[in-house]
This record gives C-alpha cells, structure tokens and sequence, in this order.
C-alpha cells in the first residue's frame, strides 16, 4: 500500500543546503519510495533554544510503501549519515529530520508521533508544507489554516538557498 508522507527537514549546522540535497537523493533512490516532492527552502530563527544560527528548513512529500516505522528508522539512519549527534534538546544539528504526517493516520507510539505532536505551532514547519500541500488536513485544520494562525515575519523563502539546493541535487 502506498501512503503519503510528508517530512520536515531542518539544519544550522554545516550546510544544510547540502544535507538536504542528499537527503533527497538518497529518498529518491529509495526503492520502497516513488515519488518525492520537495518545498523551497526556508530561513528561520532558532525555536526552543535561541542563542544559535538562524535554521534552514524545507518539506517533502514522499510516496512511500514504508510503515511509518520503517521511514521513521529511514530518517533516523538518513540523520546519522549526515553528521546527526543528539546532544541538546532544541540544540543546533546539522541534520534532523521529522514525519510530519503518514497518511490519515494518527500515531502514538514510544519514539513515533504522528501528526507531529507539535506542528500546529510552529510556522517554520507549517510554512514549507504549506507552500506543497496547503490543503493537508491535520487535526481537522488545513495546513494552510494552521500556517495563518501562527505566521510571524521571522520565517521567510530563501531564493538563493532554494536555487542552490536544485543546483547541488542534480550534482
């Protein structure tokens, strides 16, 4: 069975731009994924912990005949590939990668929440998604909705870290 899954991705670390382009490669290459569909990227202040670098972020949309399991063990193996160390909650990472949403499906399982727990507010998971699937519905609310409720100014497109990304992925 196919399901659509959609991921958040986010750095301050390194490059980002080029962790997320591996990333998409390595999804593309995926044997148990068909399709991948990625947000621009996205400049954003830090959230949580706020003496750090400003974050990029981006969304993806994957087809998948993974379990949320299995693409949940995907994007934790994809994270130490590159360069992931957990050390502080909210900390700066060079690579973390989330599953926003599976499906319809809710999910509470030790280690997997799906929707993400806190994705209703938090603009700079909500705006990339918004720019790919704006209608998503979570929690009884389009993604587009949710977005409106939280917007601030401090999340905006990056063009230059967007075309850098198309440019470094075809590498």
């Amino acid at each position: 069975m196919r399901v659509e899954a959609a991921l958040g991705l986010g750095g301050n670390l390194g490059d980002p731009v080029v962790a997320f382009a591996t990333v998409l490669r390595r999804l593309e290459a995926h044997e148990a994924v068909s399709r991948v569909s990625p947000s621009s990227v996205y400049r954003t202040a830090p959230w949580g912990k706020l003496d750090q670098p400003e974050f990029l972020n981006m969304a993806v949309l994957v087809e998948t005949t993974l379990s949320a399991r299995a693409l949940l063990d995907l994007c934790l193996s994809l994270e130490r590939e590159g360069g992931r160390e957990r050390r502080e909650r909210w900390g700066p990472r060079t690579l973390d990668i989330d599953i926003l949403t599976y499906g319809g499906e809710t999910i509470d399982e030790p280690g997997l929440q799906v929707p993400h727990p806190r994705i209703a507010e938090r603009a700079f998971v909500l705006a990339p998604l918004a720019e790919i699937a704006p209608g998503m519905m979570i929690g009884g609310r389009s993604v587009a909705d949710l977005l409106e409720a939280v917007m601030d100014e401090t999340i905006r497109r990056d063009p230059a870290a967007t075309e850098r990304l198309q440019g470094v992925q075809t590498v």
